[in-house]
């Protein structure tokens, strides 16, 4: 036995560093033992990046940006902050990690805000690395995913930008972005728990007036790459297209040896035919494909497109992992108290200028505190509630109690 451990060992140290982490083989990606993997996993969304709908802030605030203003005009600054360090402690714990992982996950994708990832001491590395040593211990891989970049990549709430892509117009935003990803990946460059990057979520949305940004998509990741590479040879880069991670047309040839292309897709039928481009794009090319982000739908719909992915060996990641009162997540935790008066309230506009009727129909100091302190209570693993039927359509295992 001892001697099988030090072949083993032997073995492991004389294969090519790159040969000890995931990367891509053909269409495929392999494993350090080069065995075929197909990623299945799920996306740790309203973390670091959060969502009105999540909080069901339907017409109220909905990007970060405009939740944490919210959460301040709630609890005043100093109270705020310390709800801030508590969610971003409590949302993600090392029991999710590990329920994840047992019933059937091998991958997590963790968006990110680019605003914890400025300097080397940052929170966001605090943050991810405890995400990353539990998945290390749980036998899970990790993705990240640049949610929210500088300047924004979408213009809309779901990257913190102001109403635009001002990434693509940005010089100073378009080197902060390749700096923030080099410090990463030299952050990581060593660990054979992360899968890879995916260096802009969802670039460009197909609106009209932003059509003239999508040939500018690929250049920008042509750029992060090149940096990337500069200190880390290893990890998989994760590119995509413009028009919300749907659009491969604009996509030339692969410029990397060691990379897999991502696509979204909502709300479609769940069916070959729609993803077919993407299938195309891969056998043209001979590369591997993540399904970085889908759901949001009935469980019949889940489970027919879980099976078409499947079929095709396509690597995937639903979202999200986690909400509030929704049956459209693995699981979910109930509103906390007095929930209703602070989404009621969260639909007045929130500017000075109204001031003197917010200050008249907020609810009371007490009952804003009570309800985001429950808050922190109801979104700890131990508070969620499975949704069996969408963990059956993923093809997962139920836990025998829940």
């Amino acid at each position: 036995m001892k001697r099988a451990y030090v072949l083993l060992f032997c073995f492991l140290f004389s294969l090519p560093l790159a040969a000890q982490f995931v990367r891509a083989q053909g269409k495929h990606l392999v494993d350090a033992n080069g065995n075929k993997l197909v990623l299945r996993g799920t996306n740790l969304g309203n973390w670091m990046v959060p969502e009105g709908y999540m909080w069901h802030f339907e017409d109220g605030p909905q990007s970060p940006r405009e939740i944490k203003e919210f959460v301040t005009q709630m609890l005043g600054p100093q109270q705020a902050k310390a709800f801030w360090h508590e969610w971003r402690n409590n949302y993600v714990t090392q029991q999710d990690i590990e329920f994840l992982k047992s019933i059937g996950f091998n991958v997590i994708r963790v968006p990110i805000h680019y605003q914890f990832f400025t300097t080397d001491n940052a929170e966001g590395f605090a943050l991810l690395d405890r995400v990353v040593d539990w998945s290390s211990k749980a036998g899970i891989y990790v993705i990240i995913d640049m949610h929210a970049a500088p300047g924004g990549q979408t213009g809309t709430n779901i990257d913190d930008s102001w109403n635009y892509p001002w990434l693509f117009e940005d010089a100073e935003a378009q080197q902060q972005t390749i700096d923030i990803w080099t410090r990463i990946a030299k952050h990581y460059r060593n660990n054979k728990t992360v899968v890879g990057y995916d260096l802009l979520n969802e670039p460009v949305p197909p609106f009209p007036n932003l059509a003239k940004y999508n040939d500018k998509v690929e250049p920008l990741m042509r750029r992060i790459t090149e940096a990337v590479r500069k200190v880390d040879p290893n990890h998989v880069m994760i590119i995509t297209g413009s028009n919300w991670d749907s659009n491969f047309k604009v996509l030339g040839p692969p410029f990397d040896k060691n990379a897999m292309y991502t696509f979204h897709k909502y709300w479609t039928e769940p069916t070959q035919k729609v993803i077919q481009d993407y299938i195309d794009y891969s056998n043209k090319y001979n590369v591997p494909l993540l399904m970085g982000e889908s759901g949001e739908n009935k469980d019949e719909w889940i489970t027919k497109f879980t099976q078409v992915l499947e079929k095709n060996e396509i690597n995937w990641t639903y979202w999200p992992y986690k909400k509030m009162d929704a049956p459209t997540s693995i699981c979910s935790f109930p509103r906390p108290l007095h929930w209703e008066a602070v989404t009621k309230f969260a639909q007045i506009p929130q500017h000075t200028g109204n001031a003197e009727k917010l200050i008249a129909t907020r609810p009371s100091l007490e009952d804003s505190r009570a309800a985001f302190n429950d808050l922190l209570q109801k979104i700890q693993f131990k508070n969620c509630k499975l949704n069996p039927g969408y963990i059956k359509a993923l093809g997962m295992n139920l836990p025998a109690v829940n």
